[in-house]
C-alpha cells in the first residue's frame, strides 16, 4: 500500500541496477544477507537486469513449491549478483515498511507492504487495520507530540497458527 510517492525515498544513482524491499531491514544497504520481498522493487533497464529477469522468470516456472520471492532469493544467495555485476539496494523498512517488521516513524514511511502472511484474507484484515492507523496519524495536528505506534498485524500472525499477540511480544 502506498501512503506517500515512494520514489522520492529511492536513490537516483544510475549505477543501481535493482532497489528491492526487505523483509527485515538489517542495517548495510548493500548486504546480500537481506531476506528480500518482492512487493516492492525498482529497477533500472539494463542488459545485467533483463538477464537477471530472464534467469528468474525462467526458474520461478520450473521450481515447484517456490514463490517467485524464494526464487529470487536463492539466486541472490547462490552468487547471480556477482556473476551479473549487479549493483542491488536492499530498501530500508524505515521508508518501505511491512508487516515483518514497521516502520518506526509514520512521518518517513512510504510503503506498507503485506509480508508475513500467509493468507490474501490476513493481508487484506492488516492492511486495512494500517490504513487506520494512518489516517488516525494524518489527522494529527503538525506540531503534535502523540508517538503513534501501528497496531499489531494480529490477522497475519494468526495466518501462521499462532495465538493473538499481546503487548511486549
Amino acid at each position: 500500500m502506498w501512503l506517500r510517492n515512494p520514489f522520492e525515498r529511492l536513490s537516483k544513482n544510475e549505477t543501481e541496477d535493482l532497489q528491492i524491499s526487505t523483509d527485515t531491514y538489517l542495517g548495510n544497504p548493500w548486504s546480500e544477507k537481506h531476506l528480500i520481498n518482492t512487493g516492492f522493487y525498482f529497477v533500472r533497464s539494463n542488459n545485467k537486469t533483463i538477464s537477471l529477469f530472464e534467469t528468474w522468470y525462467g526458474k520461478k516456472d520450473n521450481s515447484t513449491g517456490q514463490k517467485e520471492q524464494d526464487v529470487l532469493l536463492n539466486l541472490i544467495r547462490s552468487g547471480i549478483v556477482e556473476s551479473l555485476g549487479l549493483r542491488v539496494r536492499f530498501l530500508d523498512t524505515l521508508y518501505f515498511s511491512g508487516f515483518c517488521q514497521d516502520s518506526k516513524d509514520f512521518g518517513v514511511v512510504t510503503t506498507i507492504h503485506a509480508n508475513c502472511c500467509r493468507s490474501i484474507t490476513a493481508k487484506v484484515a492488516d492492511l486495512k487495520v494500517a490504513l487506520h492507523d494512518w489516517k488516525q496519524f494524518k489527522r494529527l495536528k503538525p506540531n503534535s507530540t502523540l508517538n503513534l505506534q501501528w497496531t499489531s498485524h494480529d490477522w497475519c500472525w494468526q495466518s501462521w497458527g499462532r495465538p493473538k499477540r499481546t503487548k511486549g511480544q
